[in-house]
């Protein structure tokens, strides 16, 4: 064998850095020169002048960079890859090109391929010499292929190749950097590579163990390939686990599973020993069918059931790029077998889309909507990455890519497949942070797209619907009960177009389409918003909504009365994210959102119904005064003081109908539904949440009798101390009504209690007392129990003991007919 050291090739895998500061140094060299040109006289840069620069150039020394070769395979190795198991994606790569290579070869000359017709890799493990072997039947290599090409560190062959083929010719080849073989080295501590090329007659064995050198020999058993290459890695200790099928199947698949070349992986199985051996040879027919049957008898004796292990070559690689196809080409079948190979789902996709992408950067890509969400989808949803893979030539560069898709819509499953993406050596990333943004945006208005077309088909069969006639009430009901697929859609992944709508500024109109609600005339459906502003009145000027718990909630809410009254659609909101989402939308088509649990609501009226408001406010004016003071020391100085609640004003109410009063928030502060889900925080900012919560208008009914009441008591004597507690329990009781808390409701339940004593004639500040108990009646009772219990006893032993006589004499009338 030849020994050989191993060098950097010049440190060509930075060609494209070397050749980037060769330009800069050669502007800058253009600057000196024009800047002492346009002076006329020699401007000093950097301390140096034209003139010392000259000099400089006249007297210095040139020299080649030097590279350590071993720090070099070292950085290579153990710095370049995040992951070791890289290595089956890198090898499988170097194969797949070897293979392309041999195909192109062929196309120009059909004899290349001789009678190695078979352009496949082959996978196979050795558990006892602790090796991992890949084979392909490709262009192969020869002596002098071996050395530069693995023996020069960052010498690309497939770049070399494709030079000499600059033609046009089309050559789907992956290498480029000329470092994908050294990851064998990742987990092994010696690599050897037999190849056989057409070129040489002979076939040779180059071998490493990464240390500077490497040796090259002619094979002492001669031409055992044919055609190819075939790399060995003598695996370390802690790289065992790659012997085993299961893991290389899984990793092949990862890697290469739509690799356009087969790919096998060695397997064992166990077969019946009796399987294989064929049936009794033609002379056997001669003999007489008795003979034949004591043979087969003796046969059976003499043989016991037994297992033998076989090998076998299972192909791994079995779906195909159907991206690569045109879409008309592709049938609906192989699109759900394709879903499921790469989401590992058991259900068919919802929806997908299939395009291909011009222009700056040109990709083609799949992306499908799955029927059901994760369990643990919003669990994980700031962490969580995009599920899209990333294809650079049908070899995997990135299973999930954070950047690939937005957050929110991380649920969308697919392949981005591209041949001219801008990676780095390692294949882990993509280095220009432009042509990611780009993808992205492709990627996102393609999604919102399909959306949008399952919303659209949605509104067109509920349009088709109400423009047929129905004959029976039965079929009504069936197809109310069938959920269309946007249906369906919305119900699993609503909150990640809802989050959308909150976080993506661009897309946020786009977004605010696709999204419903439920309104308080929509019978428990959700509509969207144009269908709302379909139904407005004709003088609504705004979309108003209202957040709670439940729908039952909401409706009985005072803040809904009037709508309700005038007939005013009002959405309703049950979700934690509507209303933040809502709030950030701001506007839809230029009809702003109301909150109809907030002070300044506006509602058309008439010049007569504004006069007379007018009047019933100054009217009041005595009332609000009063109970505005009095709640300002209720919340300041008074049981409330603790509570962070805080009255902005007592005023007279438009919306109300029915209920006394009603407690509205500021126009900017939290909603009572706000409240309650900041509340729940485990990391809650009670500073900030004060702040946030907002001031407090207490709204009253002038038409209520009790406020009417009210009213005449305090004009008569403002400290009755009857009309300050029902003040103040209407407050509280308004408060919850209304869905606040209040963080000490011992005080609402004093009062509470107060006013039942009074009702039923009781003195509320009574002192307690013991009830005494007399103790004959209590033995009178204890008496009279055990009588009833005695009796009861002696009465069910009674029944027992006829039971028993009836069962023996059964018994013995069935001995007699016996």
């Amino acid at each position: 064998s030849e020994k050989h050291e191993g060098s950097s090739g010049g440190l060509h895998w930075l060609d494209e850095d070397a050749m980037r500061v060769r330009s800069l140094v050669t502007a800058v060299a253009w600057l000196w020169t024009a800047s002492a040109d346009d002076g006329g006289e020699a401007q000093a840069v950097d301390g140096f002048t034209t003139e010392d620069r000259e000099k400089m150039t006249e007297s210095s020394e040139k020299h080649e960079f030097q590279a350590e070769v071993n720090r070099l395979m070292d950085i290579i190795i153990n710095s370049l890859y995040t992951d070791k198991q890289v290595f089956v994606r890198e090898l499988i790569s170097n194969a797949a090109d070897a293979l392309e290579k041999a195909r192109f070869m062929s196309v120009q000359d059909e004899a290349f391929l001789g009678d190695n017709k078979d352009l496949e890799i082959k996978v196979e493990y050795d558990d006892e010499g602790k090796t991992l072997s890949i084979v392909d039947s490709g262009i192969g290599m020869t002596k002098a292929d071996l050395i530069n090409n693995l023996g020069t560190v960052a010498k690309s062959g497939t770049t070399n190749f494709l030079e000499a083929i600059q033609d046009g010719a089309d050559a789907n080849l992956i290498g480029q950097f000329g470092v994908g073989f050294y990851a064998a080295f990742l987990v092994a501590d010696k690599v050897t590579v037999t190849s056989k090329c057409n070129d040489d007659p002979k076939q040779h064995v180059w071998e490493s163990s990464a240390d500077a050198s490497f040796t090259v020999t002619e094979d002492p058993r001669g031409n055992t390939l044919g055609r190819g290459t075939r790399v060995t890695l003598h695996l370390k200790e802690d790289a065992h686990e790659f012997l085993s099928e299961d893991k290389l199947k899984e990793l092949t698949k990862k890697y290469s599973q739509f690799m356009q070349f087969p790919i096998y992986v060695k397997t064992k199985k166990e077969i019946e020993a009796d399987a294989e051996e064929d049936d009794d040879d033609d002379d056997d027919e001669e003999k007489d069918d008795a003979e034949v049957k004591e043979e087969d008898e003796e046969k059976k004796e003499e043989k016991q059931p037994g297992k033998k292990t076989v090998h076998e070559w299972e192909q791994v690689n079995t779906q195909k790029a159907i991206w690569l196809r045109q879409k008309e080409d592709v049938k609906e079948e192989e699109y759900n077998e394709f879903y499921k190979a790469i989401s590992k789902d058991y259900l068919d996709p919802l929806s997908y889309t299939h395009f291909n992408a011009e222009g700056e950067i040109e990709f083609k890509s799949i992306l499908f909507l799955p029927k059901k969400a994760p369990f643990d989808m919003m669990d994980n949803y700031w962490t969580k990455k995009s599920e899209v893979k990333l294809y650079v030539r049908r070899v995997l560069v990135a299973e999930k890519f954070e950047e690939l898709l937005p957050r929110y819509l991380n649920f969308v499953r697919g392949v981005v497949d591209s041949d001219d993406l801008p990676l780095n050596v390692s294949r882990e990333q993509l280095q220009q942070n432009k042509i990611m943004k780009v993808i992205s945006k492709k990627l996102v208005r393609k999604t919102l797209e399909l959306l949008k077309k399952l919303a659209k088909d949605e509104s067109s069969e509920e349009e088709d619907e109400e423009g047929e006639e129905k004959e029976a009430s039965t079929e009504e009901d069936k197809k109310d009960d069938e959920e269309t697929p946007w249906q369906k859609f919305y119900k699993e992944f609503a909150k990640n177009l809802k989050m959308g709508c909150y976080e993506d500024d661009s897309n946020r109109s786009k977004i605010s389409k696709l999204l419903r609600f439920a309104t308080t005339k929509s019978d428990g459906k959700e509509i969207s918003l144009d269908q709302y502003l379909d139904n407005m009145k004709d003088n609504q000027e705004s979309i108003y909504y209202m957040a709670g718990e439940s729908k039952e909630v909401l409706e009985k809410s005072p803040s809904l009365q009037i709508f309700q009254k005038k007939g005013i659609e009002v959405l309703t909101l049950t979700d934690h994210l509507d209303e933040s989402c809502i709030q950030k939308l701001a506007d839809y088509e230029g009809k702003k959102f109301v909150s109809i649990q907030k002070a300044d609501i506006k509602l058309e009226e008439t010049e007569e119904e504004k006069k007379r408001f007018e009047k019933i406010k100054d009217m009041y004016k005595p009332l609000t005064d009063w109970w505005k003071e009095k709640l300002t020391d209720l919340t300041e100085k008074g049981a409330l003081k603790d509570s962070g609640v805080k009255v902005e004003s007592v005023q007279l109410s438009k919306r109300l109908v029915d209920s006394p009063c009603v407690v509205v928030t500021s126009q900017f502060g939290y909603s009572a539904h706000q409240e309650k889900i900041m509340r729940a925080q485990a990391f809650q900012n009670k500073d900030q949440l004060n702040m946030m919560a907002g001031r407090k208008t207490l709204e009253i009914n002038p038409n209520h009798p009790v406020v009417h009441d009210l009213l005449e008591k305090i004009k008569q004597d403002k400290e009755n101390s009857q009309a300050v507690d029902t003040a103040t329990v209407l407050f509280q009781t308004a408060m919850i009504e209304s869905g606040y808390d209040i963080s000490d409701p011992s005080v609402l339940v004093k009062k509470v209690y107060a006013m039942m004593s009074k009702e039923i004639g009781v003195d509320p500040n009574a002192p307690m007392k013991e009830i005494e108990v007399p103790e004959e009646e209590e033995e009178a009772e204890d008496t009279a129990d055990a009588e009833v219990c005695t009796s009861e006893m002696s009465t069910s032993s009674l029944d027992l003991q006829d039971e028993d006589d009836a069962d023996e004499t059964e018994s013995d009338s069935k001995k007699e007919e016996l």
